[in-house]
């Protein structure tokens, strides 16, 4: 009696309910004790402070801090652990490298999403806890200089709004053969992460067409150039050399993802430049998913951004889709 709990005591009500009996810092009266023996607590920890060692709270308040890099907020720490959040939405990023260095320390434990996720305000990204009740200090501080090598690991980065441009080439819909069924389709998905389809243009198979299309939009200031259709490899499709013609550094033509085998990514004048699959027309989920939102937090992606899509990169196509609540996109390192 008159000591001080150095940790919540959690109570069980089978069937009912799980809560706190008594809470870290509260002093241990007479009245207490049956209570206790009632929970199966015939020794109790208590709380010395000793130097060099940290109270499990303390150490994961440190520790959540230094693992947080931008775009997050904390919840009150609860035995020992201190859950991160979302506070805008944006995309997910995690140095995984240097997560698993932190997670290599002996009685720290760091949980992650898994990177470049999409996630809404407030959803929890990661969970940060140290195992003891009490733990070194020396421990906290070696996260400490791990995680300041880059001001931090963990950041949800905001979706910029994007004006995008959407070229749609082939002769069948310029001519009105057919109707394009590409339009709402990239329209609702660039709206959906906070950006706008300013303008589509229909221009037929012809690479003259495809380079004046391209310049026109780079001169109306367009942020994202779009195109879709003539990204086969047919004769007649010519969408790939067009883009060349105008002036786009091709990046990569050709991805490790499946649906989105034939994307292309380009770079014209730092304007991102995207050829887009048929699949994005037809399939819910495809590699224009996994690069959009990349795209929109203003990352230049690389080659090496897209052959690292292989691992994970096979779609399963089940029948109720549960993206990003799967394996789809989520790369190796």
């Amino acid at each position: 009696m008159g000591m001080v709990l150095c940790h919540d005591i959690t109570e069980i009500i089978p069937g009912k309910s799980k809560g706190v009996a008594f809470r870290k810092g509260h002093i241990i009266r007479e009245e207490d004790v049956p209570k206790l023996l009632n929970l199966g607590k015939a020794h109790i920890y208590v709380w010395e402070n000793q130097p060099g060692m940290l109270h499990e709270n303390d150490a994961a308040i440190r520790l959540s801090r230094t693992m947080a890099k931008g775009g997050l907020k904390f919840t009150e720490p609860k035995e020992g652990k201190v859950n991160l959040l979302a506070a805008v939405d944006g995309l997910l990023k995690i140095d995984v490298e240097r997560l698993e260095a932190v997670n290599e320390i002996d009685q720290i434990v760091v949980g992650t999403l898994h990177t470049d996720r999409v996630v809404k305000a407030g959803e929890q990204v990661a969970g940060c806890r140290v195992v003891p009740l009490v733990i070194a200090e020396e421990k906290i501080i070696q996260a400490e200089r791990i995680c300041q090598e880059t001001s931090g690991i963990i950041e949800v980065k905001p979706l910029k709004h994007h004006k995008a441009g959407l070229i749609t080439t082939g002769s069948e819909v310029f001519s009105g053969r057919i109707k394009d069924a590409f339009g709402p389709i990239i329209k609702k998905k660039l709206e959906t992460l906070g950006s706008t389809l300013v303008k589509q243009v229909f221009v037929p198979d012809d690479v003259e067409k495809i380079v004046q299309a391209v310049q026109e939009f780079k001169a109306q200031g367009m942020d994202l150039i779009l195109t879709t259709g003539g990204m086969s490899v047919d004769p007649d499709d010519l969408t790939p050399t067009g883009l060349k013609t105008a002036g786009a550094e091709i990046v990569a033509y050709g991805a490790p993802v499946l649906p989105g085998a034939m994307f292309l990514l380009a770079y014209l004048e730092g304007t991102p430049v995207l050829g887009l699959p048929g699949c994005v027309m037809y399939h819910k989920t495809t590699i224009f998913d996994l690069i959009l939102p990349r795209v929109l937090c203003g990352e230049v992606l690389t080659r090496r951004d897209l052959v690292k899509l292989g691992h994970g990169g096979l779609c399963l196509n089940c029948e109720v889709c549960t993206f990003p609540h799967c394996h789809f996109g989520k790369a190796g390192k």
